[in-house]
């Protein structure tokens, strides 16, 4: 088993409905060792994001931290789904669409998620 040290690291936005979809897949498909998963309105979240001079207002962008590169927009997701076994080839095949295009795609996900799948006020996911 992974210690959270060597895990790789999720931050998501903890109160967007489709963040909390996503984790929650993730939850189900993935190996329980791999990921590790913060919110980015946490106080662990908001220090990870300074450290990256990322912003700390706003998560436009699911995060990856993985061998200590940070990893954002469709780069990040494929990455994230490419590491779940069932999930690979899926991954592999959305890897052949041009990054413009796929960042064009997540961008617009990412600016309507609020309006398409509304938010909570707080993060909806049980961590064990």
């Amino acid at each position: 088993m992974k210690s959270p040290a060597t895990k790789s690291l999720i931050i998501f936005d903890g109160e967007c409905n489709l963040c909390n979809g996503v984790v929650g897949w993730l939850l189900k498909f993935a190996p329980e060792d791999l990921f590790e998963f913060v919110a980015y309105q946490s106080p662990r979240g908001q220090h990870i994001l300074r450290d990256n001079n990322r912003p700390t207002d706003s998560l436009d962008t699911v995060i990856l931290i993985d061998n200590n590169v940070l990893h954002t927009h469709s780069d990040g997701f494929l990455k994230i789904v490419s590491k779940i076994p069932k999930w690979q080839r899926v991954a592999a095949l959305l890897a052949f669409i041009p990054r413009m295009l796929r960042d064009f795609v997540y961008r617009t996900a990412s600016r309507n998620r609020v309006r398409w799948f509304g938010t909570s006020s707080s993060c909806t996911i049980n961590f064990k």
